[in-house]
């Protein structure tokens, strides 16, 4: 395309200089004729003549190299943007050439951001591949070594059954996460947003892992004694989700007789913020930005020693974000870690609505 520009201007130039010489031909033969010789003025007329044939082709030339350039975008659908398409057509050239570079800076972002989201994908399906390999030779590695025989010793076969059925437990678990984040992500979950105590919620999750507390041997506590109920409005389902991972990520990696701490604060005149704070071993802060991504784990040595499908987190993630409040994670290593989210504060229009309703039930 641009060899064909060039030769166009070729063009432009000789043409220009043709025509100078047949006005000035014109010109002499029209003197001739009038007898008139004055051949000075005859080379300054075709002088003249040139560069405005020259100009008058240049500035057309100048249009259908514009004309040209955006035809041959709009014919490779590069401009997908309609802001592009419905510019006027400009034969400034400092203007066009502005265009384009803010074109192609765009485009370069563009490609950037494919990029990223590419080595993205790459990660998420290896991630996966490997999360469910494990689990499934090991039930394969159990099934064959029944079938080869070890099926007709009671004790074995009980013993191996009981493992290929942990296996097939972690492998629903991993399923039911890839499930859970898939409908949050696409914001195909239903929130039922209610207005609830947390404090209870918290105690409920204690009662439900204390007895994993207690063989890590640590201790889960609130901060203070909560005399007077904390009403949220949130999914209460959900929230129970957060909190049991956030409880429970917390035991899994905190120091032998060590504690995981609740707190329930006021942040705002209508939210509150909940803190879930341990003295465990804590997170470098190279990880802390990746922390919530779909499987990514602090231990980068595949030992995969605590288990889990490595998507808690970021379900954690999505389930704060579907409730348009903020985490957010603080770490320390070997001084421990405070993950924190926000929640909006039950409405005092709810609470007023509650006693009326309760006043109209209550007999006069």
């Amino acid at each position: 395309m641009f060899g064909h520009l060039k030769d166009s201007f070729k063009i432009a130039l000789r043409l220009s200089f043709l025509i100078s010489i047949l006005f000035a031909l014109l010109l002499f033969v029209i003197f001739q004729i009038a007898g008139i010789k004055e051949y000075v003025l005859i080379l300054w007329s075709a002088f003249f003549g040139f560069f405005i044939a020259a100009a008058v082709i240049n500035y057309n030339a100048e249009k259908y190299i514009v004309r040209t350039i955006k035809q041959l975008y709009n014919n490779v659908s590069l401009l997908e943007n309609s802001d592009y398409r419905n510019l006027s057509v400009t034969t400034d050239m400092d203007s066009l050439r502005s265009e384009i570079e803010n074109f192609a800076e765009g485009k370069k972002i563009e490609i950037e951001t494919l990029k990223i989201k590419e080595e993205y994908r790459k990660d998420f399906i290896g991630n996966v591949a490997h999360e469910l390999k494990t689990p499934l030779f090991t039930v394969q590695g159990y099934l064959l070594t029944l079938l080869e025989g070890a099926m007709d010793d009671k004790k074995v076969r009980k013993k191996y059954l009981d493992r290929a059925n942990k296996s097939v437990e972690r492998l629903l678990h991993i399923v039911r996460d890839l499930d859970d984040i898939t409908r949050l992500e696409s914001g195909s979950t239903t929130m039922n947003f209610s207005d609830f105590n947390i404090i209870h919620l918290i105690e409920d999750i204690f009662e439900m892992l204390e007895m994993e507390a207690q063989k890590a041997a640590i201790n889960l506590i609130l901060d203070k004694d909560y005399s007077e109920e904390v009403m949220v409005y949130a999914d209460e389902e959900k929230i129970e989700q957060v909190l049991y991972n956030l409880i429970q990520n917390s035991i899994k990696y905190g120091s032998p007789e060590g504690t995981t701490e609740v707190s329930v604060e006021n942040l705002t005149a209508n939210k509150i913020i909940v803190r879930v704070t341990d003295n465990g071993e804590g997170i470098p802060e190279v990880h802390l930005s990746r922390l919530f991504e779909r499987f990514y784990r602090v231990d980068q040595s595949g030992s995969r020693k605590e288990g889990g499908s490595g998507l808690g987190l970021s379900i954690v993630k999505h389930i704060v974000e579907a409730h348009e409040e903020k985490i957010f994670v603080e770490s320390e290593p070997e001084l421990g870690s405070e993950f924190s989210f926000t929640l909006q504060k039950a409405s005092l229009n709810s609470e007023l609505q509650s006693m009326d309703s309760e006043k109209t039930e209550s007999p006069s």
